[in-house]
């Protein structure tokens, strides 16, 4: 394992093209290394891909010159002399086959459960069972720095889900501590980089709305519902002078019929 002080934050391109080649290289190993046109058909499969995406060559030849400055992709000539790409991430990271595989699912679906990684892995690696899953999960997760963290049960779901660290983690994924249902730790020191992002996000949103303010370009909620309300109120309600009008029209025509 690495220790390395700190993983890249990758973009979510990064990941993508990172682990379409991971991928590749265990399930089509005589295709591997990838040529541009091939990659942008694994990143843009229908099949096995959360979200699916429809990356041009462009962006995918951008993201992989991004990737090879990172030192975790190599660009080779094939057969033809036609430039192929294959992933580092093996050799920057010394990782097992085990983790490879178990970080090549999470690159490409998301956070997955230890049971969703098993059944979903079987073309990747052959886990013996989910002890040997919830092993190669709990070492990656107790690296340093940790390649994993658990973010705890979605919805509906009996087990925590695992999500890499190799990109910031979408805090609405996070639901409420799992650690102790787990028996990994681990992820406890990134709760504070989380809060922090959330404070300054809400701090950026609340910038917005005072420059948008000044503006005159925006209202608070209550202020635009009160508005609104006094609108509808002048809609309906006549004016003091239409009622006054109505009834000396009224008198008039009284005393004529008199």
């Amino acid at each position: 394992m690495s220790n390395a002080t700190s993983l890249p934050q990758l973009s979510a391109e990064e990941i993508r093209v990172l682990g379409s080649l991971m991928e590749k290289s265990r399930t089509t190993p005589v295709l591997y290394p990838l040529s541009l046109v091939s990659l942008t058909t694994a990143c843009n499969q229908k099949t096995s891909r959360d979200p699916v995406v429809s990356y041009s060559q462009a962006t995918v030849n951008f993201t992989v010159d991004a990737l090879r400055r990172k030192d975790l992709l190599t660009r080779v000539l094939g057969d033809g002399r036609v430039p192929k790409f294959r992933h580092n991430l093996a050799v920057k990271y010394p990782l097992l086959p085990s983790e490879v595989a178990v970080l090549t699912l999470l690159f490409l679906r998301g956070p997955l459960t230890a049971g969703e990684i098993r059944t979903l892995s079987n073309r990747l690696y052959d886990f013996k069972d989910l002890s040997e899953v919830m092993a190669t999960l709990e070492k990656l997760s107790q690296n340093d720095p940790p390649y994993v963290q658990s973010i705890g049960k979605a919805p509906g779901q009996k087990e925590a889900r695992f999500a890499h660290l190799f990109a910031p983690i979408d805090i609405s994924m996070v639901s409420g501590p799992s650690h102790g249902d787990t028996a990994l730790s681990q992820g406890d020191d990134h709760s504070e980089p989380l809060k922090s992002r959330v404070a300054q996000l809400e701090a950026r949103i609340a910038a917005l709305e005072t420059a948008l303010l000044s503006a005159g370009m925006w209202s608070p909620p209550a202020v635009a519902a009160q508005t609104a309300k006094s609108v509808d109120f002048d809609e309906q309600v006549p004016s003091n002078d239409m009622p006054k009008h109505q009834n000396t029209t009224d008198q008039t025509l009284a005393v004529d019929d008199y």
